[in-house]
């Protein structure tokens, strides 16, 4: 990957290494609940370490506003951190300052440690200069593995990178690599699936997808928005009505594109949103007015599973149904596990991201068969919507 300077040109030996990791990890009574993102980070730790590097690692928890927050402290997430590395971490009550520089000065080749919550900082999201020297002023050599922070222009995932040679971790690597693989220079046919509530959120991710894939799948309540555009009566569904002229917008951009989208053919319906109603399967134009679309019917979800048989790469964001409801996750679910087989015999590159992605191919328990899988949200949309991410952009060569 010779267009994002890597770990692969660096000699880190004896240097000071400052890491800017995403470790938001949820909590609950002091203790991390779910370590993924910590777990994901390790391998570049490690291999900084093995490497000889003082390892210094920076991050941010929450949303304290600029000042200190007893409960947003990074203690329990450094101590979860050792855990997962298997070796001792260190740990700083601060970010900057004489408490930082003290660890840091007696840290040892091969050692970690962790700083406190850059966000009890106010200059840390406001992307001040001179915290950003106070950051660098600890270190030789800038690392981030913080792909879900870099659509962000912060002190720690921009400015900081201006001061010090700079590189991808192993992490922010596969990431760049994966998303590169599916949109910059996919293998065509290439087919997006996008889900979720509301196109209004979606549009620039649309407007930019038209002119990358060749065909564009629209599910959950997007699809309604979509359908509703066309004449169709989605009942009362969840549906932007607003956004009709929008949709056709879309529409009218992909045909002149040369991509087709993709609307379900059937539904499942019911009178709400609950567990154990009444459900019934209809054709999509035959939605009655007191009815709810809920989840793609199973015409809808067989010609998906045959479209993705014709496809070479996915990406995905967001489900086809009210997955978090059974049985409104059966189209997802078989969707997915669809996608999730074809990964698995060589024949669909598979990427897939964005919060409630993660969660639904979680449950359909395909989320390791992806060939990546990005649980950085906000990120992974702005790149599907084709903008320059400010902590991608600093570590382009030359």
């Amino acid at each position: 990957m010779a267009k994002y300077k890597t770990l692969d040109g660096f000699d880190v030996s004896g240097k000071r290494v400052l890491v800017r990791a995403d470790l938001n990890v949820p909590m609950k009574d002091g203790k991390v609940t779910d370590a993924t993102r910590i777990e994901r980070t390790v391998p570049t730790l490690i291999e900084l370490a093995d490497k000889g590097a003082r390892v210094v690692v920076v991050t941010h928890l929450g949303r304290p506003k600029g000042k200190v927050a007893p409960e947003f402290s990074l203690k329990p997430v450094a101590e979860a951190l050792a855990r997962a590395c298997k070796r001792p971490v260190a740990f700083a009550g601060d970010c900057v300052g004489p408490e930082a520089e003290r660890l840091v000065a007696a840290m040892k080749a091969g050692d970690i440690a962790m700083l406190e919550n850059l966000r009890f900082h106010a200059e840390e999201e406001k992307n001040d200069l001179e915290f950003a020297k106070k950051l660098a002023a600890l270190a030789d050599v800038y690392v981030t593995d913080a792909f879900s922070c870099a659509h962000r222009a912060h002190a720690s995932t921009e400015a900081v990178a201006r001061l010090l040679p700079a590189a991808a971790g192993r992490l922010m690597q596969a990431e760049l690599e994966a998303l590169t693989a599916a949109l910059d220079h996919p293998k065509h046919p290439v087919v997006a699936l996008v889900g979720g509530a509301k196109i209004s959120t979606k549009l620039d991710l649309l407007g930019n997808l038209t002119k990358k894939v060749d065909k564009l799948v629209i599910g959950g309540g997007m699809a309604n928005t979509f359908l509703n555009a066309k004449g169709v009566n989605v009942g009362k569904s969840l549906c932007e009505r607003d956004m009709a002229d929008s949709a056709r917008a879309i529409m009218a951009a992909a045909s002149g594109n040369g991509c087709e989208i993709v609307l379900p053919v059937d539904a499942v319906i019911a009178d709400r949103l609950a567990e154990g109603v009444k459900t019934e399967t209809v054709a999509i134009d035959k939605v009655p007015d007191g009815a709810m679309i809920l989840d793609i019917g199973p015409k809808s979800t067989a010609d998906l599973k045959a479209l993705l048989a014709g496809m070479k790469t996915l990406v995905w964001n967001g489900p086809l149904g009210a997955f978090e409801v059974a049985p409104f996750d059966a189209g997802t679910n078989a969707v997915a596990g669809e996608a999730a087989k074809l990964t698995k015999a060589g024949k669909l590159l598979s990427v897939a991201g964005g919060g409630d992605t993660v969660a639904a191919l979680a449950k359909a328990g395909v989320e390791e068969d992806f060939s990546y899988v990005s649980t950085a949200g906000g990120a992974f949309l702005e790149w599907l919507e084709g903008k320059d991410l400010p902590g991608v952009a600093v570590l382009r060569a030359g």
